[in-house]
């Protein structure tokens, strides 16, 4: 039996309901040379029937069932077990693939062979991929500890792919987290020297929901505080470094307070409070730095319903 030139590991709970979705995205792809390793994660729903059915009349389709233990445990088994090809790329099961996906990444691979890992653009979709609410954007250099500590421009783990040497050899997903393993990946990743670059292309649809859309800020907030002490105690951080990624993740969450329609003044207190925090950092990015900046300060001149408009 042949490597695969890339494999996808897809950890599925009770993923009945997208998981259809998810295997046809896959099938559709214009690089047919991949392996799909699909961990059924305890699910109690008809998940196993539709993992079984896939597998036997496609067989790049790889089921293997454990135990419930969560996401994490799953893609570590999935990986560093069961995945044969040297890249892996990772699809959660309500997600969808673009079709190039996996042609783009092995491409990317091949080219660049000093990048551990890569990601792409992200659409965010509810009901129809074709109809996004939003795409996200990539940082145009390699992506910096600073960087991942004021926000995740990877956005899910659906959109990395990394090579499997690199994820070994800082031991997988941290599966004693429930929240943000993602964001501790690809910290210990870029804390190691790996290189994580972006593909300028939309090459993941992710499902949103409305629940979504009214996210707590001041969990995000705690959530944050929480994965920079976890950090700076197994690395250790200096000052400046911990107020340019502060910076940068409070304009995060100045945007993401316009995009709620939040009062205006948690806004401008977000923005004003990155500004002062590092104001280099702040407008790393110039026009996002500029946009997130001018539309809190203009948000409280707006009414509501122009608001929801303009930052929706």
């Amino acid at each position: 039996m042949t490597t695969p030139r890339i494999s996808v590991v897809m950890p599925c709970f009770n993923a009945a309901g997208t998981l259809e979705e998810a295997l046809d995205s896959l099938r559709l792809q214009t690089l047919a040379d991949w392996e799909l390793v699909a961990v059924d994660d305890g699910s109690t729903d008809a998940t196993g029937d539709i993992l079984s059915k896939a597998a036997a009349s496609d067989p790049r389709i790889k089921p293997v069932k454990i135990d419930n233990g969560g996401p994490s445990r799953a893609r570590n088994l999935g990986a560093l077990c069961h995945a044969r090809a040297k890249v892996i790329a990772f699809l959660d099961a309500d997600d969808v693939c673009a079709p190039e996906r996996l042609e783009r990444l092995v491409t990317a691979f091949e080219a660049r062979p000093v990048s551990s890992a890569f990601y792409g653009r992200v659409a965010f979709f509810q009901h129809d991929p074709r109809q996004p609410d939003t795409v996200s954007t990539i940082r145009r250099r390699a992506l910096s500890t600073r960087v991942l500590l004021g926000e995740n421009p990877v956005c899910t783990t659906s959109n990395l792919a990394v090579r499997k040497s690199a994820l070994r050899a800082v031991g997988g997903f941290d599966e004693s987290l429930v929240h943000h393993e993602d964001v501790d990946l690809l910290l210990r990743l870029a804390d190691g020297g790996a290189r994580i670059d972006g593909i300028d292309e939309i090459l993941v649809h992710y499902r949103t929901s409305q629940d979504s859309l009214s996210a707590d800020l001041s969990a995000m907030r705690r959530a944050w505080l929480e994965t920079l002490t976890r950090f700076n105690q197994k690395t250790g951080i200096d000052g400046a470094t911990a107020r340019q990624a502060e910076a940068i993740h409070l304009r995060y969450l100045a945007r993401r307070a316009l995009r709620l329609n939040r009062h205006p003044r948690e806004a401008v207190g977000l923005a004003v409070s990155g500004l002062c925090r590092s104001p280099t950092a702040f407008f790393d990015i110039p026009r996002r730095g500029a946009l997130t900046l001018g539309g809190s300060l203009l948000a409280p001149l707006l009414p509501s319903k122009l608001r929801r408009r303009l930052f929706a």
